[in-house]
């Protein structure tokens, strides 16, 4: 009997720790399966459309945060690449406080026949980079470490950095390294994530990064915090993505660090489709294709609309960027390249091509009989 009760003593001393299924106690997952229809922001995205294009193959995109549990079998086989730990492991899970799986899977999620929720460029690899335990006014996280992955980062290859968990506070660390990671060609998305008034987040507010706004499905801005340095946003409310701790999603999330996911992959699929174009060029191209609200000028908390990435991947747009005091509305209005053609013809091109195909016979048989007649009243006669 002592033996039993001492076995379920350390049972549940195990799960305390570890969690049931191997995940710290207090840690974020989900064992829920998506299987709802589409999400709002997954139908605005639309990255199907883009897929005809590129899916973002040969891009590696940071994701500098928390970390990210590459357990989730959305997750392709060597997609999620080793991580890079500046700060121990919250309970030794991989991604405790769950951002950095949850950014992870709208960035880069594979297609998967048992949920409608997929990544928008799922040829990207992802590159957890952990420089703090989590997020929260209580963490902020710490510049000099943040500086650090953003140079690591760079040494590893990654055009695109995330910033998943931005911090609070500058120092000249952080500012040279965001610096010098631009100057060596990578974009650097971060989010404004503050929420109440007075707080700003960095790098977010860093020159030339890609600062991101968060908006709900009615295009209100979901964080608090506004400033010039906002350029763009992109969904940030009642979200879908992939959880840490097994195979499962997150739903419905609010989130103004999401957003800045849905841009780092239109970051990615532009790259990987326009892979001359510099950071400069970019941003310049995703604040000028970006959907604006009534007006078209900039807002504080949305910058020059929402995202549009489609838009974005496939328009025809000068590579130069615009010059200081420049405004991306002074720009002409962007035209649109056609999407790759389909692998095959639709029916009705079909239909067509074979319609005129008979008329083309129909004309040749006439011309053959009409010169054979002529030939004959001439008395013609084929050679032996």
């Amino acid at each position: 009997m002592r033996a039993a009760a001492a076995l379920f003593v350390a049972i549940v001393l195990a799960m305390l720790v570890d969690g049931p299924s191997g995940h710290a106690a207090g840690c974020a997952k989900s064992a829920q399966v998506y299987q709802d229809p589409p999400s709002w922001a997954q139908k605005l995205v639309d990255p199907s459309r883009i897929w005809l294009l590129t899916k973002g193959t040969g891009q590696t995109v940071a994701i500098v945060g928390a970390g990210v549990d590459g357990s989730n079998p959305q997750f392709g086989r060597d997609q999620v690449l080793s991580s890079s730990d500046l700060v121990a492991r919250p309970g030794g899970v991989a991604d405790c406080d769950g951002r950095g799986t949850f950014a992870a899977g709208i960035i880069g999620a594979q297609p998967d026949d048992q949920t409608t929720f997929v990544g928008m460029a799922p040829g990207v690899k992802l590159l957890p980079i952990r420089y703090t335990a989590g997020a929260g006014d209580t963490n902020p996280g710490d510049p000099g470490r943040l500086a650090t992955a953003i140079t690591q980062a760079v040494h590893a290859g990654a055009g695109t950095i995330l910033i998943d968990v931005p911090t609070t506070v500058d120092s000249p660390a952080l500012d040279d390294a965001v610096g010098s990671a631009i100057a060596a060609g990578a974009v650097i998305v971060s989010p404004a994530v503050g929420t109440q008034q007075g707080v700003t987040s960095y790098p977010t507010a860093l020159p030339g990064v890609l600062g991101v706004g968060a908006a709900d499905k009615n295009g209100v801005a979901v964080q608090t915090e506004s400033g010039d340095y906002i350029d763009i946003a992109a969904p940030g409310a009642d979200l879908v993505g992939t959880s840490a701790g097994g195979y499962g999603h997150s739903w419905p999330i609010k989130d103004p660090a999401a957003a800045a996911a849905y841009v780092a992959a239109t970051v990615a699929l532009l790259r990987a489709y326009q892979p001359r174009a510099t950071p400069a060029q970019i941003v310049n191209r995703l604040t000028l294709t970006a959907s604006r609200a009534a007006g078209g000028g900039r807002d504080p908390r949305l910058g020059w609309g929402i995202v549009d990435a489609y838009t974005a991947v496939t328009s025809q747009l000068p590579l130069t960027a615009p010059g200081p005091g420049t405004s991306p509305t002074a720009a002409p209005p962007p035209t649109l390249v056609p999407a790759a053609a389909p692998a095959q013809p639709p029916m009705n091109a079909l239909v067509g091509g074979l319609a005129l195909g008979g008329v083309g016979l129909a004309a040749l048989a006439g011309l053959v009989t009409v010169t054979i007649r002529r030939g004959r009243e001439r008395g013609w006669k084929v050679s032996p």
